[in-house]
């Protein structure tokens, strides 16, 4: 799908003279998705990562062949749930966390049945 594409950015401060001026288009799937044949779209539920800017209802672009690494927001399997998660390590400790303080972390190790699915890479979320 492509959309028209503006030349000049939009000002997040003082506005700015109008200009009416297209570059072109845009090609929304080459530009949220890097790797088509490793990417999938999630939506998310619930409120555990508030502060990330992930919102309940949020379509959430994952990319699995990207690894995670500290600070990652991944979509990680629990005893064969799927859930959206931060990645923090600690030393030699592996941590999945909730950007949200009233939900507990979870301690990755070889007896968890815990797995990475893949990164998140993008958020599409209404701004209503």
């Amino acid at each position: 799908m492509k959309v028209k594409l503006y030349l000049n950015s939009v000002c997040a401060g003082f506005p700015s003279p109008a200009n009416d001026y297209l570059e072109g288009e845009i090609d929304l799937n080459r530009y949220l998705i890097n790797n088509p044949l490793a990417t999938f779209i999630v939506k998310s539920q619930g409120n555990c990562m508030l502060q990330a800017g992930i919102h309940s209802g949020d379509l959430l672009i994952v990319d699995r062949s990207i690894k995670s690494k500290n600070n990652s927001i991944v979509i990680a399997s629990i005893d064969g749930d799927l859930t959206v998660k931060r990645v923090k390590t600690s030393g030699e400790k592996f941590f999945l966390t909730s950007d949200n303080s009233s939900y507990r972390n979870v301690k990755i190790n070889n007896e968890s049945d815990i797995f990475i699915w893949g990164t998140v890479t993008k958020v599409i979320h209404d701004v209503y």
